[in-house]
């Protein structure tokens, strides 16, 4: 991001700009702006100036000291997100710079660009079989393929690949290390990520959360120092959760949540709620602190839709390891 970018800021329901990178600075600091919505060249939505480290670096003191920053495992990785429904990311890599990605969303990529499906985590070529096993394990228990492609830089100058979603939708961006190093997604939402992000598992020890809760027990857990993309459906929504404040939502809704954000299942109680609300037994709630993301369109409701359409009956499935069964009582289409 250069000084002489195009920025805005929200005041009220109004947005002020545009105005360079300085000019911006120099009007939060007189308004101690920490919170204050921003939004500007990298980002994909208005986004609070506490979470841009181009703009707290004079604001405030820098988050990590710079021996860490100095440490950073993950490639730093250039990117921009294109279209409206159906988006798709071009992310732009120097020389060497690699970004991993799930097998089968590549879009494009320049002819400098070297494509090698890997067995484990490429972010650590010289592990053992049984640490690429494991890694491989773990990806197949949260509904990704056990292999992940990557795409290097090979050749001269910079390079370009471009990933795109699998439906309609929005590609969410997320630098973890504004996230502090660790987000927790839905199943199958990964679509690419620099290199240096691991993929892991993150279990819910709840066993109500587990059957009911839409993504069952296992979720993404995403770790690293690097941007990550996500893909969610229809349109996203970001929201952030004071302490103790409690959101309910469908259970295929959610997407992605800080690691501090409490996750559990409540009943929705009453009969006819149960049997004729179309919204199950069971609905989400997430309690924070922390921030949440949410979906409006998730993919199983689409595709219990198409498939209504086809057969003249509903199917609804959001993940659940109830199944069909589990489905008819946690709701989430229609």
């Amino acid at each position: 991001m250069s000084q002489g970018a195009v920025w805005y800021y929200a005041d009220g329901q109004r947005s002020v700009g545009p105005m360079s990178l300085s000019e911006l600075k120099a009007q939060l600091s007189k308004m101690d702006g920490k919170e204050t919505l921003v939004y500007g060249p990298g980002l994909v939505q208005w986004t609070e100036a506490k979470h841009v480290d181009d703009i707290m670096e004079n604001i405030s003191p820098p988050r990590t000291p710079p021996s860490i920053r100095a440490s950073r495992q993950s490639d730093e990785i250039d990117y921009e997100i294109f279209g409206s429904e159906m988006q798709y990311v071009v992310i732009e890599l120097d020389p060497q710079e690699m970004v991993i990605a799930e097998p089968g969303v590549m879009m494009f990529m320049t002819a400098g660009i070297k494509m090698e499906t890997k067995f484990g985590d490429p972010s650590k070529p010289d592990t053992g079989v049984l640490n690429k096993l494991m890694t491989a394990g773990r990806r197949m228990m949260t509904g990704e393929s056990m292999f992940v492609t990557t795409f290097t830089q090979t050749g001269k100058g910079k390079g370009q690949v471009a990933f795109a979603a699998p439906y309609p939708g929005k590609i969410l961006a997320v630098d973890l290390d504004q996230m502090g190093g660790e987000l927790i997604c839905q199943k199958s939402s990964f679509v690419c990520a620099a290199r240096g992000i691991q993929i892991g598992i993150a279990f819910q020890k709840k066993i109500g959360v587990g059957l009911f809760g839409g993504e069952g027990f296992v979720m993404q857990r995403l770790l690293g120092d690097g941007v990550a993309m996500i893909h969610a459906g229809g349109t996203l929504m970001r929201r952030k959760l004071h302490e103790g404040e409690t959101l309910k939502l469908d259970t295929g809704c959610l997407v992605a949540l800080q690691p501090s954000v409490a996750y559990d299942i409540q009943f929705v109680g009453g009969v006819k709620n149960s049997l004729f609300g179309g919204e199950g037994l069971f609905m989400a709630t997430v309690t924070g602190p922390g921030e949440v993301w949410l979906q409006s369109l998730p993919f199983s409701r689409l595709a219990g839709r198409v498939l209504a359409a086809g057969t003249g009956h509903t199917h609804k499935d959001e993940s659940s390891v109830l199944g069909g069964f589990g489905s008819m009582i946690i709701g989430g289409n229609e």
